[in-house]
């Protein structure tokens, strides 16, 4: 992960800034970089002794890459300046690149291209769409993802103006955000896989892929971010657990059903759930004495997130939950009550579909 604290309120670079600038600026900011051939959003060519059929090594053990060479894409991605400083001097008309694992990143590509409508159960992989629901009109990325987070009764990731989103010269759009630390390796998938897909046109960026730096030019156009926030913000939870839902961790996970409330709690499990969340709000309130730098989103959705389990195995109630979770925001963010409570809502959902046990916790 790479260590961005300290530098999130700092925007990237316009866009009529020249690549190597570009290159640069994420470099120093913690975001590996790999060069793209001018005008086109592929890498570079490998040297001769890495192309194939020559090639008779893994792009991890490659010497090239060792050696400040950009053989094999992102897999030679970098934050040493000096490499970039090399590389693009080397050829300033490189377009920049991020390779998304080792940034931390995870970004949702989302198409715009129009294709042939697939059959109405492949839209949304894994989530029926009744017949009586009219998908007229529907011919995108933007569509679909739209109507993921409808179905979910959440914000439309496309209109999310907290996070760091770039509009493609094909008229796509990326969305950019941050994987919390300890938090899963995702990985990349195409919205067209019959096996591994968020939705219907709408590709994962993660592990094993690489994003196109915003300022990039290519022969289409530029890749322009959009008015907002100029840095990724942390994966929305309810995002999350969709992505585990659809196999984006490797293995797919069927996430259980909320555990049955219990006939009786005792008196002991209900001051346990409160022993659980008790240092957890604290977290949160010591955020009050800086404005900033504190990762109160976080800690936020970590103890709503928990707190959610807790109301799911039935220790406590979500209206006291929510009671709780908001007093505790809003004495440390008191400007931003709407947003606390979008995160407290989204968190305690996608926790509650993960009951917690006190029995055994402190």
């Amino acid at each position: 992960m790479p260590a961005h604290s300290g530098n999130r309120t700092q925007a990237a670079p316009a866009v009529s800034d020249q690549h190597p600038g570009v290159a640069r600026w994420f470099a120093a900011h913690g975001y590996p970089v790999h060069p793209l051939m001018p005008g086109m959003k592929t890498p570079p060519a490998n040297c001769p002794s890495c192309r194939p059929p020559a090639q008779s090594h893994e792009p991890q053990t490659c010497p090239c890459v060792t050696q400040g060479l950009w053989c094999h894409g992102f897999h030679a991605a970098t934050t040493d300046q000096g490499v970039v400083e090399k590389w693009w001097r080397q050829e300033p008309g490189f377009g920049v690149a991020v390779s998304c694992g080792p940034a931390g990143l995870l970004v949702i590509d989302i198409d715009a291209h129009s294709p042939v409508l697939p059959d109405r159960q492949r839209l949304l992989p894994g989530i029926r769409i009744d017949d009586r629901v009219d998908l007229s009109g529907l011919a995108s990325g933007f569509d679909t993802l739209a109507l993921l987070a409808a179905c979910r009764s959440q914000p439309n990731p496309a209109d999310d103006t907290e996070t760091l989103r770039v509009r493609t010269p094909s008229g796509g759009l990326h969305v950019w955000y941050r994987v919390p630390c300890g938090g899963p390796r995702y990985r990349s998938s195409s919205g067209s896989s019959p096996r591994v897909a968020l939705a219907w046109q709408v590709d994962i960026r993660a592990t094993g892929g690489y994003v196109v730096a915003p300022g990039t030019r290519t022969a289409s156009g530029t890749y322009q971010a959009l008015p907002g926030a100029r840095t990724p913000a942390i994966l929305p939870l309810w995002l999350s657990a969709e992505l585990i839902r659809t196999g984006h961790t490797g293995t797919p996970v069927t996430v259980p059903a909320p555990a049955p409330l219990p006939a009786r709690p005792t008196r002991s499990d209900d001051a346990a759930a409160h022993r659980i969340l008790k240092p957890l709000l604290d977290e949160i309130r010591a955020c009050a004495t800086t404005p900033s730098g504190t990762a109160f989103t976080e800690k936020l959705n970590r103890a709503a997130f928990t707190a959610g389990g807790l109301a799911g195995a039935g220790y406590i109630t979500q209206a006291e939950c929510a009671g709780l979770l908001t007093e505790a925001a809003d004495a440390a963010r008191p400007r931003r009550g709407r947003r606390n409570r979008l995160v407290i809502d989204s968190a305690l959902r996608a926790g509650s579909n993960r009951p917690i046990h006190p029995k055994g916790r402190s």
